[in-house]
């Protein structure tokens, strides 16, 4: 039984700790940064009085990328998620459906202005990547 416990315990301390990760894409901090920036992306493309700060979008996204390094992902893992074409279009497809549900969509495209606008006023993390015109 002492050498059981004892072999479980070993096993653990030298398992490697990108075993125990989550994948990158269920990353909670990871997910909520992409939703921002595909948020924010939304808003600009769709509202002509509202711009993006590109810089600090791009800053936010290196951050991000840092975040994930120091959490233990590989620069592989990282490259595989941004690059992850299924990925971007399942969150594109939650951004535009919660657009939505807040009165933005093709139909009723002020309510994009609408939205910028809070995010701006709010200062969330996707309104801290836009500015008004």
């Amino acid at each position: 039984m002492r050498q059981t416990v004892l072999s479980a315990v070993l096993l653990a301390m030298t398992a490697s700790p990108a075993a125990a990760l989550q994948p990158l894409h269920e990353n909670p901090t990871v997910i909520n940064g992409f939703y921002a920036i595909g948020l924010a992306d939304e808003l600009r493309k769709n509202c002509d009085i509202i711009d993006a700060r590109m810089f600090r979008a791009y800053n936010y996204l290196r951050s991000l990328g840092r975040y994930a390094q120091k959490a233990g992902y590989s620069d592989e893992q990282i490259k595989e998620l941004t690059d992850n074409k299924a990925e971007k279009e399942r969150l594109r497809k939650i951004i535009r459906a919660d657009l939505a549900k807040r009165g933005a969509s093709p139909k009723t495209p002020e309510g994009y202005c609408t939205v910028g606008r809070e995010e701006i006023a709010k200062n969330s993390a996707a309104g801290r990547l836009l500015r008004l015109k």
